[in-house]
């Protein structure tokens, strides 16, 4: 199946929630709305002709300009996109999914954004939520332990958002 044959049956059966794709990229992907990627996983692992069955990966990229002057000419607005790699094992062909997210919830600095789990669908999802939530502070509703797993429970912030400043000291040790 064609990379826009399945964008097109995706957008019939999904509407709205399929928001964009970019077919010509070196790893193409469709961008899914954050209300709705987990029914379109659900979809992705659950019908035949596609049959995603396993999740490769879940990482997630900052988009900010910390330079005042960069981000004056940047043609987009600072945001976090989640990244998801699919594989189906019986069909051997591989998908890319985007969802883009505000840096915070309702642009309140502090409030991380949310989006739903897909730990339900690929039980893979579990740990690769569990990093993305850590290092660059995006909530998955409904996971089902979403606590850290590189940093302390008690550190303050997540080490790879763009605009992080690494504490002096920590638990009285100090840093360099």
């Amino acid at each position: 199946m064609s990379g826009q044959t399945l964008v097109d049956q995706l957008k019939q059966k999904f509407g709205d929630l399929i928001t964009g794709a970019n077919l010509d990229n070196i790893d193409p992907w469709i961008e899914i709305a954050p209300g709705g990627i987990l029914e379109v996983c659900t979809h992705l692992r659950d019908e035949p002709s596609l049959a995603f069955d396993y999740l490769n990966s879940v990482t997630a990229v900052d988009y900010l300009h910390a330079d005042e002057k960069k981000a004056a000419k940047a043609s987009w607005e600072p945001h976090l996109e989640l990244v998801y790699h699919l594989f189906s094992m019986q069909h051997k062909h591989s998908l890319v999914l985007k969802v883009m997210l505000p840096r915070w919830q309702d642009e309140q600095p502090g409030r991380l954004p949310e989006v739903a789990s897909v730990s339900s669908v690929w039980s893979t999802a579990d740990w690769h939520e569990r990093e993305v939530y850590d290092l660059m502070g995006v909530q998955f509703t409904g996971h089902p332990n979403l606590t850290r797993i590189l940093c302390p429970e008690d550190w303050v912030g997540h080490p790879l958002r763009k605009d992080y400043e690494m504490p002096l000291e920590y638990h009285g040790i100090r840093g360099r």
